[in-house]
C-alpha cells in the first residue's frame, strides 16, 4: 500500500504509472544541498512546522545510542527479533521504493522523502491522501497521534474475483530536518493500540539519513538492500528479502 502523490512538472494532468505513485513536483522545487546545521543536533528544539521527536525517529545527526540497526541506505531500522523485512522494488527501474516490516501479525510500510529544511509537508500530503482515498471510494478520519495528526482510513482494494473490499490502515507522518518519513500501519496495528505498540517502537528507533546532496522536496530518498545482502531468517534475527511494489 502506497499513497503519496507528487504533481508533474511538465504535465499537471499526469497520472502515476502502474507501479509507482511518484511523479515530479511543481511546488517548492528549490534544491537544498546544504548539510545539516547545528540546529539539527539532538537536544535542540525542532524548527517551526516540524514534528516533535524527543524519542525518535531520529535524524542521523541525532543518534547517540548503539542500537543495532539494518542499514537500508536512507533508512536504518532496528533489528527486532521475529520481524520480517521486505524491500519493495519498482518495476522497470528496479529501484527500491519502500521498506515493509511485518511483526506480530501487522505490517508497517516505511518511506522517506526529501523536504524543506524548516517547513513540514505532512499537512499537505495528508490532504492529498484524504482526496485520493475519497476518489477511490475509501474513507478517512483525522485523529491525534504522537507526532501530530494521523489518518485512520478504510482503503478499498479489488480482489481477483472482482469484489471490492476495504482494509483498515493508519497513516503516520513525521516531519524531520530536511526529510519526511511516512509509515502506513496495516492489520491489527491499524485499529488496536496494543497491537500497534511493537511497530510504534520500531518507528521510534528508526534513523533517517538525508545526505547532503541537492534534492527537490518530495524526492524519494534512496533505499538499498542491506550491504551484507539478504540473509536467511534466523531465530531472533530479522529477515530481509526483495519484493515487488504494490
Amino acid at each position: 500500500m502506497s499513497i503519496f502523490r507528487r504533481r508533474a512538472r511538465e504535465d499537471e494532468g499526469a497520472e502515476p504509472t502502474e507501479n509507482t505513485e511518484f511523479t515530479e513536483s511543481t511546488e517548492d522545487t528549490s534544491r537544498d544541498g546544504e548539510p545539516p546545521t547545528a540546529g539539527a543536533l539532538a537536544g535542540d528544539p525542532a524548527p517551526t512546522g516540524l514534528s516533535s521527536r524527543p524519542s525518535g525517529p531520529f535524524d542521523v545527526t541525532e543518534v547517540t545510542d548503539e542500537l543495532p540497526r539494518v542499514d537500508l541506505g536512507a533508512l536504518r531500522l532496528p533489528g527486532v527479533p521475529g520481524m520480517e523485512l521486505r524491500l519493495e522494488v519498482e518495476d522497470g527501474t528496479r529501484r527500491v521504493v519502500a521498506a515493509t516490516v511485518a511483526l506480530e501479525g501487522s505490517t508497517a510500510q516505511l518511506q522517506a522523502f526529501a523536504a524543506p529544511r524548516t517547513q513540514g509537508i505532512w499537512a499537505e500530503v495528508r490532504a492529498e491522501i484524504v482526496e485520493s482515498l475519497a476518489r477511490s471510494g475509501g474513507i478517512s478520519q483525522e485523529v491525534p497521534g504522537p507526532y501530530g495528526t494521523e489518518l485512520l482510513a478504510q482503503v478499498p482494494s479489488r480482489l481477483p474475483d472482482g469484489r471490492v473490499v476495504a482494509s483498515p490502515a493508519r497513516f503516520v507522518g513525521v516531519d524531520g530536518p530536511r526529510w519526511f518519513l511516512r509509515a502506513v500501519l496495516s492489520g491489527p496495528a491499524a485499529v488496536d493500540s496494543e497491537a500497534a505498540a511493537p511497530l510504534e517502537a520500531l518507528l521510534r528507533g528508526a534513523v533517517v539519513v538525508r545526505g547532503s546532496e541537492a534534492m527537490a522536496p518530495r524526492d524519494l530518498l534512496p533505499l538499498r538492500l542491506p550491504q551484507s545482502g539478504p540473509a536467511p531468517s534466523q531465530p531472533g534475527q530479522p529477515s530481509a528479502a526483495p519484493g515487488e511494489s504494490t
